[in-house]
């Protein structure tokens, strides 16, 4: 009999429909039921593209003797992390106040109220001679307590939720300042890693939002270090493993500090982010692997990660097609390689991309990842390995492909839209426009509603009344306007900012709640969360004061000033410490404290040399740019510096000159 998920939208909850656990969705339902029960709760947070998620559900929520033991002392709900990130941003903090770190498969232990008493990630099958209790073994334990140490079960989730409610109010008032950039910079600057690029030890995660504020301050203050840990970061995923260079995009994080072995899944989110980065840093320094590795993740999107038709940008492409499987479709074999390709471009890809017999991958030492270790021996060669490697792209298209979570989720469908109008001007792609504006027509039409903001999955009314989904909409809707002078769009962001205004804004003490007023919960959903980390997504905080100062600069309205100041307080005492994690913050202090670029360009619709003026505007790197479109019988750009505007030019080259 399939349990209680097979009608739920979600491709993770359908993927655990045929599971003998007693699964129920997340709803105030499933806590009555706990509390008719009197039984604890099993809650169970992943996601379809998470390859620990899929080993747990293998070993453990497949097993009829693990199942007998949930469904006789739990009552047990399984989360979508991607459907449902309000739920999983409050339990992840619970989590970690027990042990210190967080992730997925979340596992908590609840009580019928909601509240965590113990909990982990992944827990392995069976005990372990290392010392680690096995699921059953934790599962009986927990029983246990809970029906016979009932204060002690009290005490300790009393102790959480102290914690949690603490931990989600990110924000910290604080002086606005030119120096919370250099404080930040700082503090990126500790974090690089100067061997091999990026930030921190393994596991290796990408920081684009930092390597964006970076590059920022390199080009307005010439420090030579700045431009060194962009493009050091910038070249070393870009050569690394976590860079899948026959297919496009990047995959999630890498296992190791040299970029060399990811965690195979590929993540929307991740792309957006990392295509603004690599776009900035062509468009900034003009170093051609920049242009190349943007052009791959835009191939890959537009080929896999989306409906170009509908206008949908999809969630994920998993890691794993099989269970056992560890990104075995992702890796090659020195005999599939070689079967694969004809001598002399097998040498060379062989040794460009360090193939071996044996390879990097524990579970098949034979597979091994691409990664490049070796530049071609010569001239000759660049265009054999070119050929190489769209072999291999048709020979890996023949292998099953890991799945696609089809669900377009609009916070991830405005990033992507968002990074694709970047895309369209600088990489001079009208295609990357025509889906990016299809898709913020489609949120607009079927998302967002007056009263209640943006849905959080396109087409879809519930769930709803999430800090992220409207602004990330309402940053897409500001790209759109700049992009195409169309006014609608600047409208569009300003209804959204509104509505968050009405609905998120912390009238006491400034800052946007993560969850509208009216839209709590159950359990930990009630308690209000401020959150200002980028983790792992750019933080709605950020990005709503992003989208305030862009307003600002857009429409010279002192209010949008004002709620910026505001904004920034709230959280600014946070700048120094959150570094890489704030990122996003620290750049709208960038706006807020340094001098923005207006350029205003007028003229005639259509082809002439008001349009090459435009796209020009929209592909100039300056940091703190804002771009406005104005219809008008002559061609003509002004270029605005803070409050210094030049005179007018006419022609694409005077205004190439006047930028420079």
């Amino acid at each position: 009999m399939p349990n209680a998920l097979a009608s739920e939208p979600s491709a993770y909850l359908k993927s655990a429909a045929h599971q003998p656990v007693h699964w129920h969705p997340w709803g105030d339902a499933v806590f009555q039921q706990a509390r008719a029960q009197d039984k604890p709760i099993l809650l169970d947070i992943g996601a379809v593209w998470c390859h620990w998620c899929h080993v747990m559900d293998g070993e453990s929520y497949e097993s009829p003797e693990v199942a007998r033991v949930l469904n006789e002392d739990f009552v047990c709900i399984k989360v979508d992390r991607d459907e449902r990130p309000d739920v999983d941003a409050r339990y992840q903090r619970a989590v970690q106040a027990l042990t210190g770190q967080g992730g997925w498969p979340l596992t908590a232990f609840l009580t019928p109220e909601g509240e965590v008493f113990f909990g982990g990630t992944y827990f392995p099958p069976e005990d372990n001679p290392y010392g680690r209790p096995g699921f059953i073994s934790v599962l009986k334990q927990v029983a246990g307590i809970y029906r016979q140490q009932r204060d002690k079960v009290a005490e300790s989730a009393a102790a959480i939720r102290r914690h949690v409610t603490e931990s989600l109010d990110e924000a910290q008032r604080g002086e606005v300042a030119a120096d919370l950039l250099a404080q930040a910079a700082d503090q990126m600057a500790r974090a690089f890693d100067i061997r091999f690029g990026g930030f921190g030890t393994a596991p290796k995660f990408p920081h684009p939002g930092a390597v964006q504020f970076l590059l920022a301050r390199w080009h307005d203050e010439g420090a030579d270090w700045m431009r060194d840990v962009v493009e050091k970061t910038l070249t070393g995923m870009a050569h690394g493993g976590i860079h899948d260079h026959v297919g496009g995009g990047f995959h999630r994080y890498s296992v190791d500090e040299r970029w060399i072995v990811p965690h195979f899944e590929k993540m929307a989110y991740d792309n957006a982010a990392l295509l603004h980065a690599y776009l900035d840093g062509y468009a900034a320094l003009g170093t051609p692997l920049f242009k190349q590795v943007a052009q791959g993740i835009v191939d890959w999107v537009l080929e896999v990660l989306s409906d170009v038709e509908k206008g949908a940008c999809f969630t994920s492409q998993d890691a794993d097609v099989a269970p056992g499987d560890d990104g075995d479709y992702w890796t090659w074999t020195r005999q599939e390689l070689r079967q694969a390709l004809p001598d002399v471009a097998f040498r060379v890809a062989r040794r460009v991309f360090d193939v071996e017999d044996q390879g990097e991958m524990h579970h098949n030492p034979e597979k091994n990842v691409l990664w490049w270790a070796h530049d071609p021996a010569g001239d000759d060669e660049w265009p054999i390995l070119k050929d190489a490697l769209r072999t291999l792209k048709v020979v890996r298209d023949r292998r099953p492909r890991p799945y696609v979570d089809t669900t377009p989720y609009v916070n991830w469908n405005a990033m992507l839209a968002s990074a694709f109008l970047h895309a369209g001007a600088v990489l001079d792609r009208p295609e990357c426009n025509a889906l990016a504006l299809k898709v913020l027509e489609r949120i607009w039409n079927e998302s967002w509603d007056e009263g209640s903001g943006m849905s959080h999955v396109i087409g879809r009314t519930e769930p709803r009344g999430m800090l992220d989904d409207n602004v990330h909409a309402a940053a897409a809707f500001l790209d759109a306007y700049e992009a195409t002078g169309e006014r609608t769009w600047l409208t569009g962001a300003i209804a959204v900012v509104r509505y968050c205004a009405r609905a998120h804004w912390d009238d006491a003490a400034g800052g946007f709640f993560d969850v509208a007023r009216d839209r709590g919960g159950a359990a930990y959903l009630a308690t209000r969360a401020r959150p200002v980390q980028d983790a792992p997504t750019p933080s709605g905080n950020g990005v709503a004061a992003l989208v305030l100062a862009r307003l600002w600069a857009l429409t010279d309205d002192a209010e949008w000033r004002t709620l910026l100041d505001r904004q920034l307080q709230a959280f600014a005492g946070a700048v120094p410490q959150l570094s890489l994690h704030g990122a996003t913050l620290a750049r709208a202090v960038d706006w807020a404290v340094q001098p923005i670029t207006r350029i205003t360009v007028s003229g005639p619709r259509g082809d002439g040399p008001a349009c090459a003026m435009h796209l020009l505007a929209l592909q100039t790197y300056r940091p703190r740019k804002v771009v406005v479109r104005e219809i008008a019988e002559q061609p003509a750009a002004v270029v605005c510096v803070g409050t210094t505007c030049s005179l007018p030019v006419a022609t694409a080259a005077a205004l190439a000159d006047l930028l420079r």
